[in-house]
């Protein structure tokens, strides 16, 4: 018999002699810095500060690439892309008080998004912890309470030996279905003394797979089996867990019509019979899942974007796999299946039985044609002009990163993302800024295809300082900023809403002429030289600006 306790590693004498004799010279900050490369990173990003600096001085002494932002909120959301596109851990290195709290933003968007983002802060010494009011620069009486309501879990160091393990436990939370931001928080004088310590090697933080349970599957597979009218709506969580296979099979073997949330884009082929494609701010879609008998929906809450502003109501059987227990039955009773999608929707390929609808893909037709009925019926010429240049134009494997934008709302219902996992957007917590940054960091994790970053004027002015990061790391990020003199998308609301938009009118700098002070190529467009304009900016290496002074309007909303 073999006891758990049995199992322990026991060193070469290699190992032990290396042990025995660590590199002179290192401190807190090695300690970090080597447990990261033990568990696999292999980019950081972050922002230096004083209390940090023990991190980054270690940086030098590591195989770690350090890609520098110019603010906090922006290393954050570059640091969310990367965890997006990669499905890895990616570390983000923050100083304390101001710099650390000007992540919250984005970190609040890698929580709705389900992003795996390690962020680690500095605090103050250790004599200054406890809540006293010691007086220290960047002090706060409770840090860590400032990120607890966001992050999936806060880790603190108080000692070197601490280290490891923290990180450790915090890259197994960031990467454990459903994905999510951490918080590691280690003080100055613990990152800067020197240590003793061994040098940190290989480290085990697998994550917890979230298993469904055999008699719910089974009860699903019943379900759906005998349905008359089944109907499948894929969220992120199908990207998250690479499902996206799973998924075209089983709605295939039951022949089910598939809508995808604005957060699953790509998680089904668009052009595909069964394909009702991302329109869910459409009465027409609504009417359609409203009438299934019973209803799959896989990674995905409901939550108001999905659910058309909280107007959907079922009628049929629900049926909801989702890997983040809150979120199960939070806006619709039904049977609810704790559970990764990859590993729910193989338990369902394995015992649902083969059903054939001829009328199926009628039916997705006919939904289809309403939609763009409607739309045709408001003289929108313009913007699905604007969004189909951009589709010509993007290389079909390459990422796209959306800001909160009139024409990002466009492409969350109409653009076709071709691959799994190569449109993202805010959408998650909807703060302005992300477009720009998140696809820097896109870029930062594979420099061999073209990325695009989409922003509104306003939005844009939120991340223009990240123009210099783009040039220093010749970042290949093309950003078309469409600029209609201010938030459009607000004007909108409030024009609707009271009859006049108040504070929604922006002056601007001139893009192009701004760009270009940064040493970044950029171009004045229209919408007809548009989808050549990006193109060609594509088919550069490094980064570049395409501007399009243009005032788009939104389809007309179905929910009100």
């Amino acid at each position: 018999m073999t006891h758990d306790h049995d199992l322990v590693l026991r060193p070469t004498e290699a190992q032990t002699a290396a042990a025995l004799n660590p590199p002179p010279g290192r401190n807190g900050g090695d300690l970090v810095v080597e447990s990261l490369q033990g568990l696999g990173a292999t980019t950081v990003f972050g922002l230096p500060g004083q209390h940090a600096l023990g991190m980054f001085d270690a940086l030098r002494r590591s195989q770690l690439e350090y890609v520098g932002l110019r603010v906090e909120n922006n290393a954050g959301f570059a640091a969310d892309a990367y965890g997006r596109v990669t499905g890895e851990v990616a570390p983000l290195l923050l100083s304390t008080g101001p710099g650390a709290l000007m992540s919250l933003a984005a970190l609040q968007e890698a929580a709705a998004a389900s992003a795996p983002v390690l962020a680690i802060g500095s605090q103050v010494p250790t004599p200054g912890l406890g809540g006293g009011r010691h007086g220290y620069l960047h002090e706060l009486r409770d840090q860590q309470a400032s990120f607890r309501d966001i992050v999936k879990s806060v880790h603190t160091v108080r000692t070197a030996s601490q280290i490891p393990s923290a990180i450790a436990a915090a890259w197994q939370s960031a990467l454990t279905a459903p994905h999510g931001p951490v918080w590691v928080e280690i003080p100055q004088d613990v990152l800067l003394a020197e240590t003793t310590l061994p040098v940190v090697t290989a480290m085990d933080a697998t994550p917890q797979e979230v298993v469904p349970r055999p008699e719910l599957t089974a009860v699903a597979a019943h379900l759906l089996s005998t349905a008359s009218r089944p109907a499948i709506i894929a969220g992120g969580g199908v990207v998250r867990s690479d499902a996206c296979g799973k998924l075209l099979a089983l709605a295939e073997k039951i022949d089910a019509p598939v809508v995808t949330t604005f957060g699953g884009k790509g998680a089904f082929p668009w052009e595909h019979p069964l394909s009702l494609q991302s329109w869910l701010e459409d009465r027409h879609t609504t009417d359609f899942l409203e009438s299934a008998d019973v209803l799959l929906v896989v990674g995905s809450g409901l939550g108001e974007l999905s659910s058309n502003y909280h107007t959907f109501a079922p009628r049929g059987r629900v049926i909801q796999i989702e890997a983040d227990a809150g979120k199960l039955e939070s806006n619709h009773a039904g049977l609810g299946i704790h559970a990764d999608a990859r590993l729910a929707l193989s338990a369902l390929l394995e015992t649902v039985e083969e059903r054939e609808d001829p009328a199926a893909a009628e039916s997705v037709r006919t939904v289809l044609t309403q939609v763009r009925a409607r739309i045709a019926a408001q003289d929108l010429t313009l913007e699905q002009q604007v969004l189909a240049s951009v589709r010509e134009a993007l290389p079909d494997t390459s990422p796209s990163f959306w800001d909160m934008t009139i024409l990002a709302y466009w492409a969350w219902s109409a653009f076709d993302a071709r691959h799994p996992n190569t449109m993202h957007s805010a959408q998650g917590a909807g703060g302005l800024g992300y477009g720009f940054p998140a696809a820097l960091g896109a870029a930062a994790a594979d420099r061999t295809r073209p990325v695009l970053a989409v922003s509104g004027d306003g939005g844009a002015m939120y991340s223009i300082a990240e123009l210099a990061t783009a040039r220093q790391y010749d970042l290949p990020v093309t950003w078309l900023i469409v600029d209609d003199g201010g938030y459009g998308i607000l004007r909108e609301y409030m024009e609707d809403a009271f009859g006049e938009a108040t504070a929604t009118e922006l002056s601007r700098p001139d893009f192009v002429a701004l760009a270009e002070s940064f040493g970044v190529p950029a171009v004045r467009t229209t919408p007809e030289s548009l989808s050549e304009d990006l193109a060609k900016s594509f088919a550069e290496p490094g980064p570049s600006v395409v501007v399009l002074p243009a005032v788009l309007r939104m389809f007309a909303p179905t929910h009100l």
